[in-house]
């Protein structure tokens, strides 16, 4: 693994599945991922309600629900390509995850905004595991002090291209001082499904 570092941001980065294999994950994926549909394809911001520019699902242990913008997703029960990245994950990292959520952009249209994952639900001692395949797509982290006009010092984005096969593992703290986002990128005409490992605390309790 390769380690990313920066003020209060601590990341590791590697390959995970070699291309042909990748390459098999994303087309079982293609043909067991059931996404959102109907009011779950909103979120509501500051009051204001808009669609997901991208297609998303949640997989995970029985009865776990993911709560962010104002939306409280059940986990669909994990199918078996998901079990097998999982168990990957796991492997590569040492960190067991009993949730996934899934992001799917159809093209370089589609994008996710600066945010942090700083839910309640989420383990703060367990990092975050993001696999990615398909479409290679840029990640920009964005310290929470260097952002917008309430800008208050100057601290470089951390921009990364996020490979067919790859894993990033965002570390404690960083998705307590760092925001991050997949800006649009026009020039990318092919999809991405993107699979956020998490570990929801059960009931809350920590």
């Amino acid at each position: 693994m390769w380690k990313i570092e920066a003020e209060g941001l601590d990341c590791d980065y590697a390959l995970l599945f070699p291309k042909k294999e990748a390459d098999s994950l994303y087309t079982q994926l293609e043909e067991e991922v059931v996404y959102l549909t109907g009011d779950k394809t909103k979120i509501q911001v500051f009051g204001k309600v808009y669609n997901v520019p991208r297609k998303q699902a949640t997989y995970g242990d029985a009865g776990l629900t993911y709560t962010y913008s104002g939306m409280s997703l059940q986990a669909s029960p994990w199918t078996p390509t998901l079990e097998y990245i999982r168990d990957a994950v796991t492997k590569a990292t040492g960190q067991t995850f009993n949730f996934v959520l899934i992001n799917r952009y159809k093209d370089g249209h589609d994008h996710m905004g600066e945010h942090r994952d700083d839910e309640r639900e989420l383990d703060p001692l367990c990092p975050i595991a993001s696999v990615s395949l398909g479409a290679a797509r840029d990640f920009v982290f964005r310290h929470r002090e260097a952002r917008g006009k309430q800008c208050r010092r100057q601290i470089n984005p951390v921009k990364l291209e996020l490979a067919h096969g790859s894993l990033l593992l965002m570390n404690s703290p960083t998705n307590t001082l760092w925001y991050h986002s997949l800006p649009a990128r026009k020039r990318v005409l092919t999809p991405r499904i993107n699979l956020t490992f998490r570990r929801i605390l059960q009931d809350g309790k920590k």
